[in-house]
């Protein structure tokens, strides 16, 4: 086959034409990719095994920095990072403070709807996780461990910490949403009378 006239030529030998050692890598690396993504999958119902394996992570990371006394800038754009996820954890998905209509129940009257997180509970798991090893790996680079009094920034944290935190509960008090299902009423199909039959007469 002839190669299209202007342009380069068929796929079939771009893929020839490509260096043995760059096809390897390339070749390598979607293998890599495709049996972490099956792990990440396969991790996804294990939610208390999960969650073990972060404070594993963030008690090595913070064992670290106890025991070198450095990467102080480093923990700190970690904290801020970690803030934000926990904001998104808590936050629904759609925001009734810009939405159209209702969108979380307000009465006990009201057609019960799940709370959908603005950041589920995997991706929460997953960014956190992510970011503590990447920080870990950080604390081996010199050139991140910033000279900085770091009472500082712990005291500047705990503020910025209270403010987002008292921001987010008055949004709920205001829209009276909880972004927990503990103590939550649960229905069962056998259980749970149905409206005609409360209103017929007995």
């Amino acid at each position: 086959m002839d190669p299209i006239p202007g342009g380069s030529a068929t796929p079939a030998a771009d893929l020839n034409s490509a260096t043995p050692a760059a096809t390897v890598v390339s070749l390598w690396a979607f293998t890599i990719s495709q049996h972490y993504q099956h792990l990440l999958d396969k991790s996804t119902p294990y939610v208390l095994y999960r969650w073990i394996a972060f404070l594993l992570v963030a008690f090595v990371y913070v064992l670290r920095v106890y025991l070198i006394q450095g990467f102080y800038v480093v923990t700190y754009a970690l904290s801020i990072y970690i803030l934000n996820l926990i904001i998104g954890f808590l936050s629904p998905q759609v925001d009734p403070e810009f939405s159209d209509g209702p969108t979380l129940p307000t009465r006990g009257s009201d057609e019960f709807r799940p709370f959908v997180r603005r950041l589920p509970e995997f991706k929460f798991w997953y960014s956190i996780t992510k970011a503590f090893c990447i920080a870990f790996a950080l604390t081996f680079v010199r050139v991140f461990d910033v000279p900085v009094f770091w009472p500082i920034l712990l005291f500047y944290w705990i503020i910025l910490c209270m403010l987002t935190m008292k921001r987010q509960i008055l949004h709920m008090i205001r829209y009276k949403y909880v972004p927990f299902s503990f103590g939550k009423q649960r229905y069962n199909r056998k259980s749970a009378p149905s409206a005609d039959n409360e209103s017929l007469p007995s």
